[in-house]
């Protein structure tokens, strides 16, 4: 046995453990507050990995705007979105409203960010006080300064007509715009914040 090591065998296999199976490990024995602590921990480690890849796609764009203009990047955003349009479509295929509501919901939830869920007789609506990626992204100032993420600096309909608009909300219009079933529908329409960062971000899907 080594004779320098800095982790028990008991150590390893619990940091090679997924924290759910902790968790639930915990939760059979009665360990309320260790289920507790841990499951506190798996937000964090779950909130870590979500910003990870939001600001690596961040990034991306930002990279392709400056390089290669704003239509190169409008190309960008439409081919993916629609790409991953195409593929949650059959999640929410031949469900009714009440269920694409569900889907669209425990979706959100990802976010890791509360919000409210209202109803009228034409729509349900959602609302997010601060949106959870984007909005967190434009909230924590990572579009200030020179080494900021890109702006786009120009009114245009990916922007929803808005100067200097946060790249990483322009998928918001491509999702608005993006057929997602034989109707020719979007999954739901978005309507960004006047103050992204600041203020609510509303999601509605008609009846």
């Amino acid at each position: 046995m080594a004779e320098n090591r800095i982790f028990t065998d008991e150590e390893l296999k619990a940091l090679g453990a997924r924290t759910l199976d902790l968790i639930l490990s915990a939760l059979e024995s009665g360990d309320t507050k260790t289920a507790g602590g841990l499951s506190k921990r798996m937000v964090a480690e779950f909130q870590g990995i979500h910003d990870l890849y939001r600001d690596w796609v961040t990034h991306l764009l930002s990279i392709i705007g400056r390089k290669y203009g704003d239509e190169a990047l409008q190309d960008a955003l439409h081919e993916t979105v629609a790409g991953y349009t195409r593929r949650l479509a059959g999640a929410y295929a031949g469900k009714d409203v009440k269920a694409r509501v569900e889907t669209l919901c425990a979706g959100l939830r990802g976010h890791l960010q509360a919000f409210e869920v209202s109803e009228d007789d034409e729509a349900v609506k959602i609302t997010a006080p601060v949106c959870g990626s984007g909005g967190r992204l434009a909230a924590s100032g990572a579009y200030d300064g020179p080494d900021g993420f890109l702006k786009i600096k120009n009114p245009q309909e990916m922007t929803f007509n808005r100067a200097d608009f946060p790249v990483y909300c322009a998928h918001c219009y491509f999702q608005n715009i993006v057929p997602a079933g034989e109707d020719g529908a979007p999954l739901f329409v978005t309507e960004p914040s006047e103050s992204i960062g600041k203020g609510a971000c509303k999601v509605t899907i008609a009846k």
